[in-house]
């Protein structure tokens, strides 16, 4: 007779060791995503989001909010501070809601429930950094130059982790695993 256990905790619950080993791997994977851009004609484009969407498909709110939110915190911390808070609440916000939308929209349809959680990511992270652009350097102009740029990163990111959770099969993989 075995027993599985879910990956997922609470505030108050007990985390498993799976689960902080697979959030830890995911945060320091966000950091060191964050940490250089890919050169595009007009600025970076920055994998991180790729993560950020695979974390918010497999883990529960509160991990998607860890490896989201506090990854891109710390990464913008070490390598860039100016947006550090943008991303915390960007990124966190971005995990939160595609890991709601995950659990408990369409649960009979996973995939979709997970593309129109990486939809609401995508918009999440792109207005987010619009208006912290916005407000962090005082100029619309300069949010609205790299709004292009905020728009592929997004894209990749949301397209990409569904192609690792669901094509690739990750997603069931770490089910499996808990």
């Amino acid at each position: 007779m075995t027993t599985q256990t879910k990956p997922q905790t609470t505030l108050g619950g007990k985390a498993s060791l799976r689960w902080m080993t697979v959030t830890a791997m995911l945060m320091a994977m966000n950091v060191a995503l964050s940490s250089f851009g890919v050169p595009v004609p007009g600025g970076h484009l920055y994998l991180n989001d790729i993560v950020i969407c695979t974390a918010g498909i497999l883990l529960d709110p509160f991990g998607a909010f860890l490896v989201g939110g506090v990854g891109a915190f710390l990464g913008d911390f070490f390598f860039y501070p100016a947006p550090m808070f943008v991303s915390l609440a960007t990124h966190g916000l971005q995990a939160i809601v595609i890991s709601l939308c995950v659990r408990h929209t369409l649960k009979d349809r996973k995939i979709l429930g997970a593309g129109l959680g990486v939809f609401l990511g995508a918009i999440i992270m792109v207005t987010g950094y619009s208006l912290g652009r916005a407000l962090l350097y005082s100029t619309p102009e300069y949010a609205l130059l790299k709004l292009p740029f905020q728009i592929l990163q997004a894209a990749v990111g949301a397209i990409t982790a569904m192609i690792l959770c669901f094509c690739f099969q990750l997603l069931e993989l770490y089910r499996k695993l808990s």
